[in-house]
């Protein structure tokens, strides 16, 4: 049969309408429409379907990660806030901290000081009071010794004059 509507076809005025063949033409469109419609479109509208909910269920998901991710970046940029502020606020301590070593030491040593330097004093002190002492005691045992040679002799004035001189020179010796 299509071997004669291709000859009845080829025969035919192209521009004159052939009712059998144009029949045939819309029994087979609507077969095909038919088995698309009802077997092929449901597959595609559900594919179609499907398609569109994994993308917004993915998008739903993207969503849902930018939030996450902002709060988990708020939360971040609040510790790194704190620790800022406490590490602020133990440099704040240290430096305190050393400072008041600082001054405790500077007292310290302060007292210290004072304490060597009255110490000091003392000692040079003691010491002048032995000196002047012992500078007394051969003051008094020269002058001693003086009296008892012009006490043995009667001087005359050279005696006296040689025996001034002699004493003299016996105290600068002592006292180097």
């Amino acid at each position: 049969m299509l071997a004669t509507l291709v000859l009845a076809a080829a025969d035919a005025d192209p521009m004159k309408p052939q009712l059998g063949l144009a029949l045939t033409a819309l029994v087979v469109f609507g077969i095909a429409f038919g088995a698309l419609a009802f077997f092929v479109w449901p597959k595609i509208t559900k594919g179609l379907d499907d398609r569109n909910e994994k993308i917004l269920g993915e998008i739903k998901a993207a969503e849902d990660a930018r939030a996450q991710a902002k709060q988990a970046l708020a939360e971040y940029e609040q510790s790194l806030a704190e620790a800022r502020e406490q590490a602020n606020r133990t440099i704040a301590e240290a430096r305190a901290e050393a400072q008041r070593v600082g001054d405790e030491l500077k007292a310290a040593n302060e007292r210290e000081l004072a304490e060597r330097m009255a110490r000091a004093k003392a000692d040079i002190e003691a010491a002048k009071k032995a000196a002047v002492a012992d500078i007394h005691a051969n003051a008094t045992e020269l002058a001693s010794a003086i009296a008892g040679r012009i006490l043995q002799r009667e001087i005359n004035a050279a005696d006296q004059a040689r025996l001034v001189e002699e004493s003299i020179r016996e105290l600068e010796s002592a006292g180097a």
